[in-house]
């Protein structure tokens, strides 16, 4: 597979801060034989990441894009809403997961908005912008992704196995 990674941080992109996210996200992928190819850190502005996920998710070279940043309820956190914005469908099913796995950990969980979906052939999923709950909510969807991602891209066999001569008796 080969990944992108969008960083959404206004003090990252203005070289305040040092973007940790990115770069822990780029290495789980490794782990895992995923390909990064592509990285950037930009500001949370709706009009850039509408953008920049649009640009990326239609030259197909993507399976999967991850953004990481802007998914909670202060006011610059627009990363749910921009994505909405390029998403051809909604896969409602990752972010409720992310929250569900996140919630064993912090109450906090619960205010997380972000979402999951289809543009084209990519998948795209938004995750937290702090490293450790970016790489825990990824963890949380993974074992969905390759499996979505062969079915966005046109995969046509069963998603199921056909039940064998014993189950039908």
């Amino acid at each position: 597979m080969k990944a992108a990674i969008l960083t959404l941080s206004d003090k990252g992109s203005r070289g305040e801060r040092a973007d940790a996210s990115g770069p822990a996200l780029e290495q789980w992928l490794a782990e895992r034989d995923v390909t990064t190819t592509r990285t950037a850190v930009i500001p949370d502005e709706v009009d850039q990441i509408t953008t920049t996920l649009r640009e990326w998710a239609d030259t197909d070279a993507f399976d999967i894009i991850l953004t990481t940043g802007g998914t909670g309820v202060s006011p610059r956190d627009v990363t749910p809403e921009a994505t909405m914005h390029v998403l051809d469908r909604v896969i409602p099913g990752f972010g409720e997961v992310m929250r569900q796995k996140s919630m064993e950990k912090t109450p906090h969980a619960m205010i997380s908005r972000a979402v999951a979906g289809i543009r084209g052939k990519t998948l795209i999923i938004n995750l937290p912008g702090s490293p450790k709950g970016a790489i825990e909510n990824l963890e949380a969807v993974w074992p969905a992704v390759p499996h979505a991602v062969v079915k966005i891209q046109g995969d046509q066999s069963e998603c199921a196995p056909p039940p064998s001569a014993t189950q039908t008796r």
